[in-house]
């Protein structure tokens, strides 16, 4: 695989383009030894988007213990795999939706697609990610949309990297930075959202009308934004772009080191930590699932130890459970972010629509 897809199936953690059908483990269906009350059916489905990923062996220790097999339904964006679910509501692909964030959150719940169950584990989860006190949905990972910047650009320029939104307004940045549509793409939404968080229903359009006049640039989508304009990419690309900050993940940094060819000691990017937007992405036992106690037995796997500490790797993100530890190559490659913006789901739903539709004819237009 080419260095360009690892970064795009590592980093895009909900905003994949391309919509794929695909499925993994799909072993025959077997009862488990001694297990002479098992449920009927020994497979549970996961319905994800594209970027879903567990490393075999965890995998293979959760169907040995719990006798079940695991199939992976990934059905491109989380946009495009929620309106499915939508479309198919009590009568679901699967068991378990995986891949719903704090963005398309309300939507979800106000279409009634899940089914209310308290996954064990679920007392150990961070209260701050808990979003839904009826526990259809629940929490598994977060992630952090921020500003990268391409650190040898700021060091051959004599130049510090901003470090917050306000900074992206002045002049020693103009022309420098790359974004994706907020129309079109997670990151890219993730970023208009980190400014009305900051600014407010009012100020955002003003910061943005500013953001525009400092000579921003508007991408369709993260893989144009980061592998071809921004200049610190690896991205297998021989042709660097020409501009030195792009909005992406704080998890960027450690998937440079990870997949860089050679692969550097350090990271060759840095994030501007307050620039930052944080996704949370949930999992839910889906209505009608013909597997429902597998459903919820696939839930507690999700919150336990083995999959949250398997997880940064597979699809760099963080866990939400708290004792669970992250890999060295997130601690001395990554960025803690203290304070990220944050916009609560309801305000989203209620306003999604109209700010995108906003953001476009003042800043595409």
């Amino acid at each position: 695989m080419s260095t360009t897809k690892k970064f795009a199936g590592a980093l895009l953690v909900t905003a994949l383009g391309v919509t794929t059908l695909g499925a993994c483990g799909g072993g025959k269906d077997k009862p488990a030894a001694g297990a002479s009350d098992a449920p009927k059916s020994k497979t549970v489905t996961l319905v994800s988007h594209d970027s879903f990923a567990v490393s075999e062996p965890v995998l293979k220790e959760f169907e040995q213990q719990s006798g079940y097999t695991v199939k992976v339904l990934k059905s491109g964006d989380a946009g495009a795999a929620l309106n499915q679910e939508i479309l198919t509501k009590g009568s679901p692909r699967g068991d378990v939706f995986f891949g719903v964030d704090n963005t398309l959150l309300s939507r979800a719940l106000d279409n009634g697609i899940f089914t209310p169950y308290e996954a064990k584990g679920l007392g150990e989860v961070k209260p701050e990610f808990v979003l839904d006190g009826q526990h259809r949905v629940t929490p598994v990972d977060s992630g952090d949309i921020c500003v990268n910047y391409d650190k040898q650009y700021f060091a051959d320029k004599k130049l510090a990297p901003p470090q917050t939104l306000d900074d992206l307004i002045k002049p020693e940045y103009k022309n420098l930075l790359v974004t994706e549509n907020a129309a079109t793409s997670s990151p890219g939404l993730g970023f208009l959202l980190a400014s009305v968080g900051k600014y407010g229903d009012e100020g955002w359009k003003d910061y943005w009308s500013k953001l525009k006049a400092n000579g921003v640039e508007v991408v369709d989508g993260w893989e144009q934004a980061y592998n071809e304009r921004f200049s610190g990419s690896a991205g297998g690309k021989k042709a660097k772009g020409d501009r030195p900050l792009v909005v992406s993940y704080a998890s960027s940094p450690p998937v440079e080191v990870l997949y860089g060819e050679p692969q550097p000691a350090e990271a060759p990017t840095g994030v501007s930590t307050g620039t930052c937007f944080r996704q949370v992405e949930f999992a839910g036992l889906l209505k009608g699932a013909k597997n429902e106690a597998g459903g919820k037995a696939l839930l507690d796997f999700l919150l336990g130890k083995k999959f949250q500490e398997d997880m940064p790797l597979q699809m760099f993100v963080n866990p939400v459970v708290k004792d669970a530890k992250l890999p060295e190559l997130f601690t001395k490659h990554g960025v803690v972010i203290d304070k990220p913006e944050n916009v609560a789901p309801d305000t989203i739903a209620k306003n999604r629509e109209q700010w995108v539709k906003a953001w476009s004819s003042l800043v595409v237009k």
